[in-house]
């Protein structure tokens, strides 16, 4: 694969990094004892067939990788010359206990490593030249497989006064309809998966009943972007009009400027401000406008809802500015700014994984439990799903610092902020397995549990790394670095599994490596 040469261009075109092809020649043999290929036939079909379409690299269309190979690629292209570290990464990933996002399994390894999932964008600038700069970062970031989520409250509303060319905006939907065609024709790795992008609108825009249009399936194709994702971004004073059938005003950012760049309070202030001011563009029922949002997600399953107020006062990167979207699938809450391209660094870990059988080694434990007939003999394993959550949060850290970034401002920020998500997949067959009814009390708690353990393991590991290397560039003035950890921002008291005593006092002592440690991502195939 490193030697591979393209007969049509005339050009060498490897499939393998020169370092990682070195590294593998020179430990070929212990790598290769490592690998166990009947682990290939825990695949389904389905799974099979995911892998061949998509992950397995391939010269001329003919697969050239078995799933071992990938997943030993993908280890060694994380670890390069920590074969150790490479062979647990392997191991752990070939047995199901976790994998890494869908890009590192693409890319790892190759070489143009882009190894981040998702990226988040805010538009640059409400302007000819701010648009098509942001355009361009979103082709370039989807061609290298990189999921996409732009805000653009920024953006001037329909019939607003342009200054210099003296004329009036179109809005946000001829806009929109460009990066339409974009996410369209920029499919991310070469036809592996089609380009994806997200659009982050406030409630409070005037163009706001044009966006919730924008995916129906009926009405004038000129107003319509349908391969585009959307999803709004609401301020806690939207839900307090709906619930009191109050007036929603709605506004050109142009003309009522900073409403997109606060929140809580002073987001409040400013907007009723605007509104003594008589400001708005239009007044409507917010009744109005919220039957209308639940019209659009029965009929497209968008908007997505996230909470403004809610996401900027629950996050550990609050201190950088006002947060202004997530990303693609929204999992993340990130800093961005015209200077700034947020990007996750995602893992998922296979719950189903972690339920054994009492009495029973992990040696010899089977890979697949099935059913609950058999659940009162099985327990989950909290210890195993610390060590693998360790793991993890260590190559996710490596990612960060190896990962091929496709626009400088992604560079910027990752490098600056190091955030990493580790979410978890199947965690409905993981109550099965415990014959646990998913809404009853025992899944509630056991649901808390495993994300109170990941999130304890993965802080853990980033102080220990903060102790070795140093915080991450913008600590100082996060609530971290105040002492305050999220079950302090949500008032809740964390179980006695865990020392937490003893990991705040270390936290006080050092810092953190990493701004963030969960996202509660959707599971990977």
């Amino acid at each position: 694969m490193y030697m591979h040469f393209n007969e049509r261009s005339g050009l060498m075109a490897p499939l393998v990094a020169e370092d990682v092809y070195a590294i593998i020649m020179k430990n070929a043999s212990h790598l290769d004892s490592e690998i166990i290929y009947d682990r290939d036939f825990d695949y389904d079909y389905f799974g099979f067939k995911t892998l061949e379409r998509s992950y397995l690299l391939k010269l001329c269309g003919k697969v050239v990788e078995r799933p071992q190979h990938m997943l030993m690629r993908v280890s060694v292209g994380i670890h390069k010359e920590d074969i150790e570290s490479a062979i647990k990464t392997y191991h752990l990933m070939s047995q199901r206990w976790f994998r890494h996002a869908l890009p590192t399994l693409f890319n790892a390894g190759t070489p143009r490593p882009q190894l981040s999932s998702c990226f988040l964008i805010f538009m640059k600038d409400d302007s000819i030249e701010g648009i098509y700069d942001t355009l361009k970062e979103c082709a370039v970031i989807s061609k290298s497989a990189g999921g996409i989520g732009v805000s653009i409250h920024n953006i001037c509303a329909t019939g607003s006064y342009i200054r210099g060319t003296n004329g009036t905006s179109n809005g946000i939907v001829p806009m929109l309809r460009v990066f339409n065609d974009t996410a369209r024709y920029v499919d991310q790795g070469g036809g592996k998966r089609k380009g994806a992008f997200a659009v982050y609108l406030e409630p409070w825009h005037a163009d706001i009943f044009e966006f919730l249009d924008l995916r129906k399936n009926h009405g004038k194709e000129e107003h319509r972007a349908r391969d585009l994702f959307y999803a709004l971004w609401v301020p806690d004073l939207f839900m307090q009009r709906v619930q009191n059938n109050g007036e929603w005003s709605l506004f050109c950012p142009n003309e009522a400027p900073g409403l997109a760049d606060c929140w809580g309070d002073e987001f409040e202030n400013l907007y009723k401000k605007y509104e003594r001011e008589g400001k708005a563009k239009k007044v409507v029922p917010a009744q109005t406008l919220w039957f209308d949002i639940l019209k659009a997600q029965i009929e497209t399953g968008t908007p997505y809802m996230l909470y403004k107020d809610t996401c900027n006062r629950k996050s550990n990167q609050q201190n950088l500015g006002t947060i202004k979207s997530s990303n693609l699938c929204p999992e993340i809450i990130e800093f961005t700014s015209p200077t700034e391209t947020a990007v996750c660094n995602l893992a998922s870990i296979a719950l189903p994984r972690f339920v054994r059988e009492k009495g029973v080694p992990l040696e010899s434990h089977p890979s697949k439990l099935v059913g609950s007939s058999d659940s009162k003999n099985r327990y989950f394993d909290f210890e195993k799903l610390a060590e693998v959550t360790s793991t993890v949060t260590y190559n996710l850290n490596k990612i960060i610092d190896i990962n091929y970034y496709p626009v400088e401002t992604a560079k910027r920020s990752n490098m600056r902020h190091r955030p990493i998500g580790i979410g978890v997949q199947r965690m409905a067959d993981t109550f099965i397995l415990l014959g646990m009814p998913f809404d009853s009390p025992e899944a509630q708690q056991l649901n808390k549990d495993i994300f109170e353990t990941i999130y304890y393991h993965s802080l853990k590991v980033s102080a220990e790394l903060a102790a070795k290397e140093g915080p991450y560039e913008t600590y100082e003035g996060s609530p971290v670095s105040k002492g305050i950890l999220q079950p302090d921002m949500w008032n809740v008291v964390p179980s006695n599994r865990w020392n937490w005593p003893s990991l705040r006092e270390t936290l006080s002592s050092t810092s953190q490596k990493l701004s963030s440690c969960c996202s509660n991502a959707h599971c990977f195939h």
